[in-house]
């Protein structure tokens, strides 16, 4: 069996790995999409609670500043009340207002905070909603994924050994070489040669449909690995344009 031959069946046995392993890839995709949202909604979680804490601390620190102010405002009202003189009377009254002033703008602070917080508060409870619900998409995702795994699993094992298998019987450069398109290319690493013409030695690359040499078929029937001019895929013949060339060449 010729190096093009061996690598074709190679070829074949990786598309149906690709072909079972998409599938998988699917549901994984979709169960890493789901932990990824779940991971978003903790973050956006975590922020809000840092910044409640915040407003929690200063919604108190105005909260006692106000508490503080009032204390002071009764011990000034307890001094109006002994006050000697109309001065002093004054003077105190003076202060009382000034400190209430105080006290309203930190009353009004405080206000502010806690509607703050409440807003937050409602943020939180939408994301916990959102949370339990995502939990219940990605718990799906997981039972899909895994249900995936379990269907290919023993197909996928028998594919792989055979794959094992063929490639061990490949030589190494033609390996390489192989192995390096089929990364690059996927199902475009390898490509049948096309007639377009037999009598005129027409051909094209089945993969960018470009048309290559005659040389190219007869480098072909004589078994030889061989790369399409125009892209670098493998050639290979199929059974039909194998039979096909071999009658033409057999008639030069």
């Amino acid at each position: 069996m010729s190096v093009t031959k061996q690598l074709l069946a190679l070829f074949r046995v990786d598309k149906e790995i690709r072909g079972l392993s998409s599938r998988l890839n699917g549901a994984e995709r979709f169960l890493a999409e789901q932990t990824r949202q779940l991971a978003e909604i903790a973050m956006q979680a975590s922020s809000l609670e840092a910044q409640l804490r915040q407003l929690q601390a200063s919604a108190s620190n105005a909260e006692g500043e106000s508490k503080r102010i009032e204390a002071k405002v009764d011990e000034l009202r307890e001094k109006m009340n002994n006050s000697q003189t109309n001065k002093e009377y004054k003077a105190l009254l003076s202060e009382v207002n000034n400190l209430k002033e105080q006290r309203s703008s930190f009353d009004e602070e405080a206000i502010g905070y806690l509607e703050k917080i409440e807003q937050i508060r409602a943020k939180l409870g939408e994301l916990e909603g959102a949370k339990g619900e995502r939990e219940k998409v990605r718990s799906v995702a997981e039972t899909e994924r895994q249900e995936r795994a379990d269907e290919i699993a023993s197909k996928l094992a028998e594919l792989r050994a055979k794959r094992d298998t063929l490639a061990a019987d490949i030589p190494h450069n033609a390996m390489a070489l192989y192995e390096e398109l089929l990364d690059q290319r996927g199902e475009d690493a390898m490509a049948p040669l096309e007639i377009v013409d037999r009598k005129r030695h027409e051909f094209v690359c089945g993969s960018s449909m470009m048309s290559v040499p005659v040389e190219v078929a007869a480098s072909l029937m004589q078994g030889k690995l061989t790369v399409s001019p125009n892209d670098g895929c493998i050639l290979y013949l199929t059974e039909q344009t194998e039979e096909v060339l071999m009658t033409t060449f057999a008639k030069k």
